[in-house]
Parts: structure tokens; sequence; C-alpha cells
């Protein structure tokens, strides 16, 4: 038997995961694909339950890795083949370049004064990044990431004479043997470019729900004040859309459980941005389970909020003034409703991320790409790769998947 585990995944569940399994003397391998650990909550304003900043949890837990000699992660790393059984796994990993130096040098001034920039996809696209970058403030590993591909040829000339950067850096493989092991992929934001009839992609002031966190965000693009896309101005009315794409059997037949919490959460954003600000939301049933009932009734209560029972139809653009035309039915007084917003925010679901990807290990993911099997071959799922769920329960759903793969390298 194998005495290590490897966690496939560095969100916070699996960083759960992997801290529980390490503090009981274990040892533990972190396999995350993007440059930095903290998954989907590091790019939250605020999370459930204290509505505190990701920072309030994510530096505790990077404080908990920096502390224990048992937990060894990676970075810009994909899991590539496992071979074996139960208690005893060899799992190849391929690691991409960083191509900055392994020591936390600090690049920013370097990073301001180049050229080449790409989308950036910590901001969902809202603007761009340097080719030398760190996603936010208190990223981990606090070490800058460099993009060739955005380089200009300026760029690489001066990145030629300077210090910090390894352009000729390769990727390379190393193999783990390790005896059980957890899977955390966590989810992602469903494609809102599908949902075509609430004109997702094509109009600019209607953004998605983790857009709007970055909005919000005092690290964001717009350093926490949320504005208008098309032309940065602050919106006086803002219209939210629940279920968009979720529930439907053309898009994700399953509710996603996070989007009206989601949705409540963010209308106090802007509530506490602009006390005069209309918000709508439009719904199907709202989902506020056990202690989020007195978040929903907080909400319910600001004389600025409204809420409409009824699907949203169609939602198009008043190109002279960029504002979103939104069409909707209000199942409640049975009228058809034809309304103007500053900015409508899509409620998107959690697609598993292993939705449409391989993962090569032997575990059966159902239609949606959830893991349903593993258990008795010692791969135990975790987090939103197992159902949607809250920051909270992923904790504890890493805990749990901890503790079975602890017994499962234990021998028992």
């Amino acid at each position: 038997m194998s005495n290590s585990i490897l966690v496939v995944g560095g969100g916070f569940s699996g960083l759960t995961a992997a801290i529980e399994a390490a503090e009981l003397g274990y040892d533990v391998y972190i396999v995350e694909k993007t440059p930095f650990l903290g998954g989907r909550v590091a790019q939250l304003n605020k999370y459930f339950p204290k509505l505190c900043p990701p920072s309030c949890g994510l530096e505790i837990q990077f404080q908990r890795i920096r502390k224990n000699p048992r937990i060894k992660f990676f970075t810009q790393a994909e899991l590539v083949s496992v071979s074996g059984n139960k208690g005893k796994y060899k799992a190849k990993v391929r690691i991409q370049p960083r191509h900055t130096v392994p020591h936390s040098v600090d690049l920013g001034l370097l990073a301001s004064t180049l050229e080449g920039e790409s989308p950036n996809e910590f901001e969902f696209g809202l603007t761009n990044r340097k080719a030398l970058y760190r996603s936010m403030p208190f990223a981990f590993p606090g070490r800058y990431v460099l993009d060739p591909a955005a380089l200009s040829t300026k760029d690489k000339i001066k990145l030629a004479n300077a210090g910090g950067c390894l352009l000729d850096e390769e990727p390379r493989e190393l193999e783990l043997e390790v005896g059980s092991i957890v899977i955390a992929t966590g989810w992602k934001p469903y494609d809102v470019t599908r949902l075509t009839n609430l004109g997702a992609g094509s109009i600019k002031n209607c953004v998605s729900n983790m857009q709007l966190e970055r909005l919000a965000s005092p690290f964001g693009p717009t350093k926490g004040i949320v504005k208008r896309p098309s032309d940065g101005r602050a919106p006086r009315s803002v219209a939210f859309v629940q279920c968009a794409g979720s529930r439907d059997q053309n898009h994700l037949n399953f509710c996603s459980y996070i989007c009206c919490m989601a949705s409540l959460k963010q209308a106090l954003y802007l509530s506490e941005q602009d006390p005069d600000i209309r918000v709508t939301i439009f719904y199907i049933d709202l989902r506020t389970p056990g202690r989020y009932m007195n978040v929903l009734e907080k909400v319910k209560a600001a004389p600025n909020v409204r809420f409409v029972k009824g699907k949203v139809a169609e939602i198009t653009e008043n190109s002279a003034t960029g504002d979103v035309v939104l069409v909707a039915e209000d199942a409640v007084r049975g009228e058809k409703l034809t309304l103007t917003y500053d900015m409508v925010v899509l409620a998107t679901g959690m697609q598993p991320t292993l939705a449409g990807e391989h993962l090569p290990l032997p575990v059966a993911v159902d239609e949606d790409g959830f893991v349903v099997s593993g258990e008795d071959a010692g791969i135990f799922a975790a987090g939103c790769a197992r159902m949607p769920l809250d920051v909270m329960r992923c904790a504890q759903s890493g805990t749990s998947a901890a503790m079975k793969a602890v017994q499962t390298v234990k021998g028992r």
C-alpha cells in the first residue's frame, strides 16, 4: 500500500481534502491545472455563509499548506495517465512551465512595461492581462506567470535582457505513487454564449453572475464599483434572470443550487453601492435552504428590490443607449412584460469541469458530467465534482473525501 494521496484540483474542496489528510500524517500531492490555487472561490467578491472576501478563508488554507511539509502541490499541472489499482496507483503528471524563476520575485514593475496582452481568464474576459501576471494580490503561489504567446517582439527583447524570466523553459513530467485519489475538479460557469435568446455574448451590458462577482471585487477590473461594460456608467436599474440555462433540457437539466443565493447576495452588493438602485429578480422558484432563508427575507424587505415569478423569454439591446430590453412573463398576474434596464445579470448554472472532458481515471460520470463511481477503487469525488454545492458544503465534502482516502491507504 502507498501511504500517499493524490488530490486532483486545487479549489476549496481540494485544498480542504489535502490539508485534512496531511494533518493526519499522510503525504499529499495536489495537481492543479491553473497557475494558482484557490479555484472559483478566489474569483468571488464575497461568499456565504459569512459574506467574507475569499482572502478570509483562502489565506488560512494557504498558510496551512505552507507550514505542512507533507503537502506538495503542482500548478499548471495536468493528470496524464493513471495505472495500477486501489492502494497502489502510479499517476503521471505533466507540468507546463511558468517561465519565471522559482522564488517569489516581484515582477510587477517589469510586467507593467510590457506591451503584449491577452484576454484575462480570471476576469472572465472583462479586461485584458499582461503577458507577465498574477491573477490576484493574494495569489498562491506568489510567483508570477509568463505567457510567451502574448509577448510582442519588443517584449521578447526586453525580457531577454531582464532577470526573473526563463523563456526557454520546457514542460516536464513526473510520476507519483499514491494509494488513493480525491477528485476535486470543481465546476465551470455554463457557456453563456449558448443562451442566444438571452443576448449572452452579444449584448455588452448583459453579464453573467460570475462576471458581476468580478465587477464587485475590489481587485476586479473596476476596483469594486459595478459599472456597465459598454460605457463605464454605474447602473441605476438591474435585472437578474434566474435559471439562465439551468433546469432546461436544451442546456443544463439540473438545478445548480447556488444561483438563487448568488443573486440575492449580488442584489445586496448593488444596494450597498447605490441605495436607490432598482433591482428586479425574475425567478421560477427560489431555493434558499436553511440559514439562507434569512438572506432571502432581508432582500425581500428591501424597498428597492422587486421579485417577479416568471420566465424571461428574450433579451435585446437598445443600440442607441446600450440599455437592455427584457421580455418576460409575470406568472402571478398573468401579464407579459417588456421592461428596460441599465444592466442584466444572467444567473448561469454550475457545470462540472469534467463535462465534455476526459479524466484518465477508472470512474464513471453521469450525462451531466458529475462523478458517480470510483469509491470501490479508492477514488473519491469531492465538492462540485459530485454535485452543485456552496462553499461550506464543499469544505465538508472535501473533509469527507479525505477521511475515506485515509482509510483506503491504511488498508481498512
